[in-house]
């Protein structure tokens, strides 16, 4: 008997296997780096003008690679001001990662970090609206909340008058957006996590008429492995492409074939040396308070 389809969320030891192995495989964060260094530095230029201290809302911090990287263009642009740097992240596992590496860290003298493991939700219902911030960033997590629009009001209401909020996420131009907007609804449905694009977010912030920038980011996902039949890291990154718990084993062979050939379309990804890498293309979302 077939084993049913579920979505990868719903076992957290194999999402954050997919995940780590995603991020080994991807320029995701050597992306992000480059972002950081180019377009941080104006985003916070003004976002602590005359303060002693400064107030950093990480929302879905994960193991906090990027939050530092984030962290080290605040400090040079303020340099010996306090920052209090808060993160909220619902992974025990993520938050022991990044604790480590705060450990492993220069310069972090002047920054205080309190970690808070809970969704963004929990948070929010916790601490409704009793502290302002000067930067919060979302990188990566809108799929994870039940209302896109509520979550981002919420986080803008806590904004301080010079303050941003920055949201990193996937492209309305990356391959997840074709194959996703394609098979979607044959994915396992799980209310813990729904694909959106930089896209849809741009229509929300729209309809809810928010100030924003929006800057586009080349990345991609070396996939080759997804194409050798029985290979543990293919088999891994298949799951985190279709958001489903051992897709190759649970999905019906029909559709394992459609996606397999989908993820070869040019639409979704090139191939180059040998190798196939699916369009992991990324949005720098800039929203004014």
């Amino acid at each position: 008997m077939a084993l049913p389809m579920r979505s990868l969320v719903t076992d957290p030891a194999r999402y954050l296997q997919c995940f780590r192995l995603f991020l080994e495989n991807s320029t995701e964060h050597q992306c992000m780096r480059d972002l950081v260094e180019r377009q941080l530095p104006a985003v916070v230029a003004s976002i602590g003008n005359g303060k002693s201290t400064i107030n950093i809302l990480s929302v879905g911090g994960g193991a906090g690679e990027m939050d530092l990287q984030i962290l080290s263009k605040v400090q040079a642009r303020y340099p010996g001001v306090t920052i209090n740097n808060d993160v909220i992240e619902p992974s025990a596992g993520q938050i022991v990662k990044y604790k480590e590496r705060v450990a492993e860290t220069s310069n972090l003298e002047n920054v205080k970090f309190t970690w808070h493991e809970e969704t963004a939700y929990e948070y929010e219902s916790r601490m409704k609206k009793c502290k302002k911030w000067d930067l919060i960033h979302m990188i990566q997590m809108l799929y994870y909340v039940e209302d896109i629009l509520a979550t981002i009001r919420y986080f803008h209401s806590l904004l301080e008058a010079e303050a941003k909020l920055l949201i990193i996420h996937s492209s309305g131009t990356s391959g997840w957006e074709t194959l996703w907007k394609k098979y979607g609804s044959s994915f396992p449905r799980d209310a813990l996590c729904v694909y959106v694009s930089s896209a849809d977010i741009k229509r929300i912030l729209d309809s809810a008429g928010l100030k924003y920038q929006l800057h586009d980011l080349p990345s991609h996902l070396d996939i080759t492995s997804c194409f050798i039949e029985g290979n543990k890291d293919g088999e891994l990154l298949l799951d985190f492409l279709t958001a489903t718990c051992e897709f190759s084993k649970t999905a019906p062979p029909e559709l394992k074939h459609r996606v397999i050939e989908e993820l070869r379309k040019p639409e979704c990804s090139e191939e180059k040396d040998g190798k196939v890498l699916f369009s992991n293309n990324l949005s720098l979302i800039v929203i004014e308070p």
